[in-house]
């Protein structure tokens, strides 16, 4: 839909009106009319910005890092392979409501060479990068990425190879991790500049920022928004898979400066250790002395009951599966622990494994989920049951029942919990098919007071970095109205352990940052995302990366992108489009190439959503 246009006035008539409300005198207080927003804005991520049409042409480079120099030494760059597909997209110019540009990703760290001096800027690459800005005329949102994934190039393998520069798992062991193939590296979220990969993350940060600021203003007035550093979190072994895991799980940071600076954490929330431990009945003699949680009680021996630590340790227990209801028979889902009612259960979360999985489901939103605080619960067996509300009646959705041990492993009661009784089987409503995931029958779990503090800390170092980081860009000069962050909200994914991410405290609605959430699967049209949001009073937002991965309901992309115009999104970067040409790619099929947009690429619903773009643009 079109903005109204403003309504315009001669300087005579307003003169004129002006000076007979004068002489009429003061009139009662009017509302003024709310601001007009701005387009919302299509900035899709485009693979191969820098591949010029001359390498392309030249059938004698097979290799895609030669075609880059390529061009690089010609100067030349994409930026007539981009605008031909943003022509595509939004023939004619960006215009109206809905304007399509592109995100411009910067990996800080692969900007570097090595020279006689040591590492530096190569001003050819930068240059070529800000050379797209300056020849496509179109809003454009630059990604100023500095994660775990801005691990290409030969400065970034010189720096993984320095644990200073690393999270830890428990033991001082680094991760090595992969994601389809492609390397990353666990960067430390330590703050302190003098660590190596954080003086090269914020001085390319502050180079960069001076380039961009020397653009013609012209030019920097199409750059709508930055996002700032990546998907900024804690790290877990099998990045790939384990964001589910439950049993057995590991995480970061461990390394000796981020357990040091756990201990003068706790000691800035207890002030004295004699406080500390009459608070969590522990009798440490100094905060020194006081562990980073990482053992688990059920197979390794405790020095003190400080040390346990699993996915439960913190004193929450998760219940929750998924539930298809076609027919919306059911109006709501309530937790009752040993007969009585608790609150009701979150629904319409994200699970696009089941969506994937079962044919006649139609929406990745079936998650459900409770986030059960057992830390007061007394010692023994419990029962939990979902009981589903259809109408006047109660029916049982799912039940099981778990266990709470206390720290000397002592013998819990085996009495049977009390339940809710003579529910209905939620079987008989037409349609309804569900599975509880979690817990597993039996649960033992054990609350550790200190293991909720270092996942408070865990969540304070993510908040920490991504500050650190918004402030140097921030007095780099670049504007304040335009930082946004690039985050991943883990618990819009109902089977996701989102202790493992740790990134709660990055998602709040008084950052001094805009929210960048990204979005896949069901989160890109989610009833449970926008009461998160609304309930963080989260607005002018973006989404940084975004892609339904939908394919069997017609018109669910272009749903979900109208969803965040109707919800005062800045800008969405579908994930993603490329102008690199086959002969450059690898034949190799991953969870990753499936979702490259295009009008013959059916997987993942990537054709619908190709679509759903070109019809949402013309708005």
């Amino acid at each position: 839909m079109l903005l109204p246009a403003p309504m315009i006035f001669s300087t005579l008539r307003t003169a004129l009106l002006a000076s007979l409300l004068c002489a009429a005198g003061p009139s009662p207080a009017q509302t003024p009319p709310p601001p007009a927003r701005k387009p919302l804005v299509l900035a899709p991520t485009v693979e191969g910005l820098l591949l010029c049409d001359a390498a392309v042409a030249d059938t004698r480079i097979g290799d895609i890092n030669a075609a880059y120099a390529f061009c690089r030494q010609r100067k030349q760059s994409g930026a007539a392979a981009l605008t031909r597909l943003l022509d595509t997209l939004e023939p004619g110019g960006p215009k109206g409501a809905v304007q399509v540009g592109y995100t411009l990703t910067l990996q800080l760290l692969a900007l570097y060479q090595k020279t006689p001096k040591g590492w530096a800027i190569d001003t050819d690459v930068l240059d070529a990068y800000l050379r797209v800005i300056s020849q496509v005329d179109r809003p454009v949102v630059v990604y100023l990425a500095a994660d775990h994934f801005d691990s290409l190039g030969p400065l970034p393998t010189e720096l993984a190879k320095d644990p200073r520069n690393l999270m830890h798992l428990a033991g001082g062991k680094p991760l090595e991790l992969g994601y389809f193939g492609y390397r990353i590296v666990p960067y430390t979220l330590l703050t302190d500049p003098d660590i190596p990969v954080n003086h090269y993350r914020f001085e390319a940060l502050k180079q960069v920022a001076q380039r961009i600021k020397a653009l013609p203003r012209k030019v920097q007035d199409r750059i709508v928004a930055y996002t700032l550093a990546g998907e900024l979190h804690q790290m877990f072994p099998d990045f790939e898979n384990g964001m589910g895991a439950w049993q057995n799980i590991q995480v970061t940071d461990y390394s000796a400066p981020s357990v040091a600076g756990f201990r003068a954490w706790l000691q800035g929330k207890y002030q004295t250790v004699a406080q500390f431990n009459a608070q969590n009945g522990f009798d440490y003699a100094s905060f020194d002395a006081v562990p980073a949680p990482a053992r688990d009680i059920r197979k390794d021996k405790l020095n003190s009951f400080g040390e346990h630590y699993d996915a439960y340790a913190d004193g929450t227990l998760p219940i929750g599966g998924w539930l298809w209801d076609p027919k919306q028979s059911i109006d709501q889902l309530d937790l009752y622990l040993d007969g009585r009612r608790i609150g009701p259960v979150q629904r319409g979360l994200n699970r696009l494994d089941v969506y994937r999985a079962v044919a006649e489901v139609t929406t990745p939103n079936t998650g459900f989920r409770y986030n059960l605080d057992f830390s007061a619960l007394a010692p023994g067996h419990h029962l939990a049951q979902v009981v589903a509300q259809s109408g006047s009646a109660q029916y049982k959705l799912a039940q099981v029942e778990f266990v709470v041990v206390p720290r000397d492993q002592s013998r819990a009661k085996t009495t049977r919990a009390r339940e809710v009784a003579g529910l209905k089987d939620a079987k008989q409503l037409a349609g309804v098919r569900s599975w509880l995931d979690m817990p597993r029958a039996l649960q033992d779990v054990y609350y550790n007071p200190l293991a909720r503090d270092w996942n408070a800390y865990r969540e304070a170092q993510v908040v920490g970095f991504l500050k650190a980081f918004h402030a140097r860009a921030a007095q780099a000069g670049l504007p304040a109205d335009k930082l946004y962050s690039h985050q991943i909200v883990p618990e819009v994914n109902a089977s996701w352990n989102a202790q493992l991410f740790a990134v709660g405290a990055t998602l709040q609605g008084d950052t001094p940052w805009k929210q960048g959430l990204n979005m896949y699967g069901g989160a890109t049209d989610s009833a449970w995302l926008r009461a998160f949001m609304a309930g963080r009073r989260i607005s002018d937002y973006g989404a940084p990366e975004f892609n339904p991965q939908q394919w069997k309901r017609p018109g669910a992309a272009l749903a979900a992108l109208q969803s965040h115009y109707d919800g005062g999104a800045r800008f969405i970067s579908p994930y993603y489009f490329s102008v690199i040409p086959e002969r450059f790619k690898g034949s190799a099929e991953h969870g990753v190439n499936r979702m490259e947009l295009g009008p013959k690429n059916a997987k993942d619903g990537s054709d619908q959503f190709y679509q759903a773009i070109i019809e949402f643009a013309k708005r």
